[in-house]
């Protein structure tokens, strides 16, 4: 079946989908954050920028477990079920083909007509 990615009614659930992704997304970086932090900690001999990057450390090691814990909360991350994690992650990778086969630029894009009301003229 062909649909039309274009007309809202085909967007249900994306928001949720979305989140979880930027919700991924934020973890990993926070941790790359961490991990680059604690380099330049152990590569710097200035006692005033060795006092700034453990402050900097411990907000980042702070700020991953804030995200850690949302994403455990909303059911996003099963860090200690790896079967829970796995079926996640098969999901994540299936809906990512979806999404790469999707014609999101069909040679049709009128909308005339699929909404409720025109748009205001200006």
């Amino acid at each position: 079946m062909n649909h039309d990615h274009l007309d809202p009614i085909n967007s249900l659930n994306v928001p949720e989908l979305a989140d979880t992704t930027f919700a991924m997304d934020f973890l990993i970086r926070a941790k790359e954050g961490v991990r680059n932090t604690a380099v330049a900690l152990t590569e710097t001999a200035s006692p005033d920028v060795r006092a700034l990057l453990r402050k900097q450390l411990m907000q980042g090691i702070a700020m991953h477990q804030e995200i850690t814990e949302l994403m455990i909360s909303k059911k996003w991350f099963h860090p200690y079920e790896l079967s829970e994690q796995y079926k996640l992650d098969q999901l994540s990778a299936k809906n990512t083909i979806m999404v790469g086969n999707m014609n999101l630029f069909p040679e049709d894009t009128n909308r005339k007509g699929m909404f409720d009301r025109t748009p205001d003229e200006h």
